[in-house]
C-alpha cells in the first residue's frame, strides 16, 4: 500500500531539459517585492533560495513588456537592470540544485496603467475589464492591431532570451487567470473577426504563435504553459464546456508538432475529462493544481500523482508559511498557516521570516512566523 512517505511524489522526474529531484512545484504566485521598476530584491533571491526543496521553482508572473505590468513592484524582465536582479534569484536556486523557471504574463485588459504609464490596456477587443463580481477597472481598453500582435509576440521572446542569459532553465507562459493569453483565448473577451478571432481555432492561434515563437527561440523543451480551462476569473468567461474543449483542444493540438515540457494546469479535478484530453493531445508532461477554492494539500498532491492524474504538483498557498514544505510533507510534520495581511504587503514580514521546521526526528516542533 502506498503512504504519503512512499509516494511516487518523492521520486525524480526528467521535465523537457531539466531533471527534478521530486514532483512537487513551487507554484507561480504574486507576491509584489520587486523594485518599484520592477528591479528583482535580494529580498527575493532569499525567498526563492528558501523554497529550492522543491523539484521546480516557478516564479511570480514576470511582465514582458512594460504595457503588460499588472500590479505595481511586479517584477519584470524588460530591460538589463531586471536581467541583473534576475541572475542572483537563479543563482541563490541553482546553489541549491533546483531548476527554475520564470512565469511570462502579461496583463492586457487587466494592466495597471498607473505603473505601465500607457494611456491604454492593450487586449484581444476592446473591452474594459470586469469580473464576476462586478469589479471593474476606470481605464479603456484597446483592441490590439496586427503590428501590436506581432510586437507582443517578439515581446515574450525577448523576455525568454532574457530569462535565459538571467540563468533561468526555462520559462512559463501564463495563459490562465484572465490575463492576455487566455483573453485570447475566451469568448467573452475575443470578439475580433480576423485570424485571431471568432472559432475555437482562430480563437488559440495567439497562444500558438507565442509558444511557438518562445519554443524556437529557447528550446521547446525549456517552456511550460499554464492554464485554467472553464475557471471563469477576471472576466475571460469560458462557460460553454463543448467550446471550451475545442478552444484548448485547438490549443495543444496546434502545439503537438512542438511539444512543450509542460502544462500547468489549474482544474479542481484532475482526473476529469477537458485535464485528460488536454493532456493525452498536448503530448506534454502535465503539472496540476486544483485551485484557488481547492487548496492542494498534501494527501491530495500524492493521490493525483499515485493515480496517474499528474506527472507532478504545483503547490501555492502552503509554500508561502513553509519553504521547507516538501520535507514537512515527506516527513509528515505540521504546517504553519500563511498570513494573508501580508501577501502583498512588501518587506520581509511574511515573506522570508517564517521559520523552517527544525525538529530532530521523532519530534514534532510546531513553528510560528517571526511577525506573529
Amino acid at each position: 500500500m502506498t503512504t504519503l512517505t512512499t509516494s511516487r511524489l518523492w521520486q525524480p522526474l526528467g521535465l523537457g531539459a531539466v531533471s527534478l529531484k521530486n514532483r512537487l512545484v513551487l507554484s507561480p504566485m504574486t507576491r509584489r517585492r520587486a523594485a518599484a521598476d520592477g528591479t528583482p530584491t535580494p529580498l527575493m533571491a532569499e525567498y526563492y533560495a528558501q523554497r529550492s526543496g522543491f523539484g521546480l521553482v516557478v516564479t511570480e508572473g514576470v511582465y514582458p513588456s512594460q504595457e503588460g505590468r499588472g500590479y505595481p513592484n511586479q517584477p519584470g524582465l524588460v530591460d538589463d537592470a531586471h536581467e541583473h536582479g534576475w541572475a542572483a534569484v537563479t543563482d541563490a536556486v541553482h546553489a541549491n540544485g533546483t531548476p527554475i523557471f520564470a512565469q511570462l504574463m502579461h496583463a492586457g485588459r487587466v494592466a495597471n496603467l498607473e505603473v505601465t504609464g500607457t494611456e491604454t490596456a492593450l487586449a484581444p477587443s476592446a473591452i474594459p475589464f470586469e469580473d464576476h463580481h462586478g469589479r471593474h477597472s476606470a481605464h479603456s481598453t484597446t483592441a490590439a492591431t496586427s503590428q501590436d500582435i506581432s510586437r507582443l509576440i517578439e515581446a515574450h521572446v525577448e523576455a525568454a532570451r532574457r530569462a535565459r542569459r538571467a540563468g533561468f532553465d526555462g520559462v512559463e507562459l501564463h495563459s490562465a487567470n484572465g490575463y492576455l493569453l487566455q483573453q485570447f483565448l475566451a469568448p467573452s473577451t475575443n470578439h475580433r473577426t480576423d485570424e485571431y478571432g471568432g472559432s475555437p481555432h482562430r480563437r488559440a492561434r495567439f497562444v500558438i504563435d507565442v509558444a511557438e515563437a518562445v519554443a524556437d527561440e529557447i528550446g521547446a523543451d525549456r517552456v511550460g504553459i499554464r492554464v485554467s480551462p472553464g475557471a471563469n476569473i477576471q472576466g475571460a468567461l469560458e462557460p460553454d464546456e463543448q467550446d471550451v474543449s475545442a478552444t484548448y483542444a485547438a490549443l495543444f493540438r496546434g502545439l503537438r508538432q512542438r511539444p512543450l515540457a509542460y502544462v500547468s494546469m489549474i482544474h479542481p479535478v484532475a482526473g476529469s475529462a477537458v485535464v485528460q484530453d488536454i493532456r493525452r493531445t498536448s503530448g506534454s508532461l502535465m503539472i496540476v493544481n486544483t485551485g484557488f477554492s481547492a487548496v492542494t494539500d498534501r494527501h491530495t498532491a500524492a493521490a493525483l500523482v499515485d493515480a496517474g492524474h499528474a506527472d507532478a504538483v504545483a503547490v501555492g498557498r502552503a509554500a508561502i508559511a513553509n519553504p521547507d514544505l516538501p520535507r514537512r510533507w515527506q516527513t509528515d510534520r505540521p504546517e504553519t498557516v500563511p498570513d494573508q495581511t501580508t501577501f502583498y504587503a512588501g518587506g520581509a514580514t511574511g515573506y522570508t521570516d517564517y521559520l523552517t521546521d527544525n525538529a530532530p526526528d521523532g519530534g514534532i516542533e510546531v513553528d510560528q512566523p517571526h511577525h506573529q
